[in-house]
């Protein structure tokens, strides 16, 4: 609680690759983000792969639209005054009402879920999109705000096969769908010719 807010993604991005770095050189690995942490995960792939590190033997999205898509009317969190804020991030549905209920929890968590929003609102467009090497999963809500072409567009995102599994539910469909994401990730390891020999994940979510 003490550590200071990143000032923009290239910070966090920093922070997970120092995080990983020890880790990732003896054992295949895969990375797994939902929403803000989706879009961790995609830079730090391009942050491994500029420092010659082995890269993830799979990559798993979740719960947000490919980079490269931009959207005129996504909602600007960030800038929200506090009431809104609060009304529009209970509506995602993965923050306990509680929260925002007691003063004390409020003040310390509004200022770190504010600036998890700016991070990812204030990160630009991506320009030039380099495929990953290997096969991406992607896991999406049906009833979350994304387009077609939202979810579609993570197929330029790879060399190889984008997997899309849509789920009931909206942003955290994870809550209730939370044995059925674990077994696909599980099978899609397994399934992985060499997973059997000390795969294991790391979840930026």
């Amino acid at each position: 609680m003490q550590d200071p807010f990143y000032n923009d993604m290239d910070e966090a991005v920093e922070d997970a690759f120092q995080c990983i770095r020890a880790h990732i050189a003896d054992a295949p690995y895969a990375l797994f983000g939902h929403s803000m942490g989706s879009r961790i995960v995609h830079e730090l792939v391009k942050k491994v792969r500029l420092n010659n590190c082995p890269l993830p033997a799979h990559i798993f999205h979740s719960g947000r639209g490919a980079p490269h898509i931009e959207r005129d009317d996504e909602k600007k969190y960030h800038l929200m005054d506090d009431a809104e804020f609060r009304k529009e991030v209970l509506e995602l549905g993965g923050t306990p009402p509680e929260l925002f209920e007691n003063p004390e929890l409020m003040s310390l968590f509004l200022p770190v879920l504010r600036n998890d929003f700016r991070l990812v609102e204030e990160t630009l467009k991506e320009d030039k999109t380099v495929p990953f090497e290997g096969d991406i999963t992607v896991f999406l809500g049906k009833e979350d705000d994304l387009t077609a072409d939202q979810c579609d567009g993570w197929k330029i995102h790879t060399k190889q096969l984008c997997h899309l599994y849509y789920f009931e539910g909206g942003h955290f469909f994870f809550h209730d769908e939370t044995r059925r994401l674990v077994d696909l990730i599980n099978q899609t390891l397994l399934d992985i010719p060499y997973s059997r020999s000390g795969n294991h994940m790391i979840n930026t979510a």
